[in-house]
């Protein structure tokens, strides 16, 4: 398993990381197996959010239920939740009161004295930058928090933040797989017109993300788009995966690996965030932590999934 020093932090990171938000109705057995079989293939990095489960906090408090960890255990792993959605609604919330509240809440449910990392969800419009840093700052004098981020913001976005808020934003969590790439493939084909593709939808954040030292997490890198199903082994991309099946078989790996490895190949040091709750399929995805696909692989994967390379 791939690590590195997250830019910012003291924290070392595989770049594969395990999500937990459907582990509310696993047995304590099936979320223990889940968790050793991450940590043996080298996945200390865990993802949660207070929204996932049934009621706030439902997979926090479920994760906490099932592992007991020792102080001992607790220090091997990287612990990094999420806060900012409500509901019913949905509305978002960034103020310092809900900040903090949720904060104090996770740590409860996850029976733990710190968060790693704590990433504010998604973007809330009505944001006071200036409560985000009073936030940010209580948090972490209080040693609740160890560093900082954001999910699924914009450029513009995190320099509103930053303007404000002392500490470093960290990581941006973001959806991103082979077939779900606006955010890679506009720049494969910016200034071509009349394509689709080179209308720039995302501002640059990928660049943006690299020359800021903000660690970029895709979530979903197995969807094909928003929530409609993985594209591996699916009818809808026959090229596509008879791309990744021949990859797979020259580097005898799953075919999920090379979804995997087409993103950790990306010089930007991203994290892939993967949520099954299949052991096998953990295992299987943290092979691609270090396959070494050659450039002429990678944009194999890009134009078979559909995209332009001019």
């Amino acid at each position: 398993m791939k690590t590195f020093t997250m830019p910012g932090t003291d924290i070392t990171a595989p770049n594969v990381v395990l999500g937990l938000m459907r582990i509310q109705e696993k047995t304590d057995e099936e979320v223990r197996t889940l968790l050793k079989t991450a940590t043996d293939a080298g996945i200390t990095f865990l993802d949660h959010a207070d929204l996932y489960g049934s009621g706030r906090h439902g997979c926090e408090r479920r994760f906490a239920e099932a592992m007991k960890l020792t102080p001992s255990e607790r220090e091997r792993l990287v612990i990094q939740t999420k806060t900012g959605i409500m509901h019913p609604g949905p509305y978002f919330d960034f103020s310092y009161e809900h900040i903090t509240e949720s904060v104090d809440e996770s740590l409860a449910a996850l029976d733990t004295d710190y968060i790693d990392i704590l990433l504010l969800h998604r973007p809330d419009a009505l944001v006071e930058p200036e409560e985000v840093a009073r936030a940010f700052d209580d948090l972490a004098a209080a040693g609740k928090v160890r560093a900082f981020g954001v999910s699924n913001h914009t450029a513009g976005q995190m320099d509103l933040l930053r303007k404000y808020v002392n500490q470093p934003i960290v990581a941006n969590q973001l959806q991103l797989s082979i077939t779900h790439a606006p955010l890679i493939a506009q720049g494969i084909a910016a200034n071509m017109q009349g394509l689709d593709q080179s209308v720039a939808r995302d501002d640059g954040i990928v660049d943006y993300c690299r020359l800021h030292d903000i660690t970029i997490q895709a979530w979903s890198p197995f969807q094909a788009g928003f929530f409609t199903g993985p594209f591996i082994g699916s009818e809808r991309y026959p090229e596509l995966n008879a791309v990744i099946d021949r990859l797979a078989a020259k580097y005898d790996v799953p075919p999920i690996a090379i979804a995997v490895a087409w993103i950790t190949r990306h010089p930007a040091q991203m994290q892939v965030v993967i949520g099954t709750t299949n052991p096998e399929r953990v295992a299987a995805s943290a092979l691609g932590s270090d396959i070494p696909l050659t450039r002429p692989e990678w944009y194999e994967l890009v134009r078979a999934a559909g995209y332009t390379v001019p």
